[in-house]
């Protein structure tokens, strides 16, 4: 019974963390964009719930490999932090490397062409965070 509420009590923390991760997270790619997520996201801009969505999920794939090779909540809650900057970074260069267009004025208008380019970069990179983190 023991092992049981320890193991319970460690998925409870582990559910508070990734949520603490995912608020700040999204918190902090809504500063990254030029135009307000949730409006967007309010308004049925698809290509804008693609993109948050994208990047919420690459938040979860770098916590669940970080997790996995974890010792501790801190070390895990730092190499999150790690893995959100990282996305952050991934995000400003590729929206540098693309002079042509603005990411976010795309996003904005709707581009699902470019949501879908960033949605397999996000991810793509996200795998490659998480097993470099681990």
């Amino acid at each position: 019974m023991n092992d049981f509420l320890e193991n319970a009590g460690n998925v409870g923390i582990g559910l508070v963390i990734i949520f603490v991760i995912l608020v700040v997270g999204a918190f902090v790619f809504s500063k990254l964009t030029r135009y307000d997520d949730a409006k967007e996201i309010e308004k049925g801009n698809e290509a804008a719930g693609l993109y948050m969505g994208s990047k919420l999920l690459g938040l979860c794939i770098i916590v669940g490999m970080v997790s996995f090779s974890s010792d501790s909540w801190v070390s895990m809650l730092i190499w999150s932090g790690i893995g959100i900057v990282i996305l952050c970074l991934v995000y400003i260069i590729f929206d540098f490397l693309t002079p042509r267009f603005k990411v976010c004025d795309q996003i904005a208008q709707g581009n699902m062409a470019v949501a879908q380019l960033l949605r397999s970069i996000i991810i793509g990179v996200s795998i490659v965070i998480g097993t470099f983190l681990m």
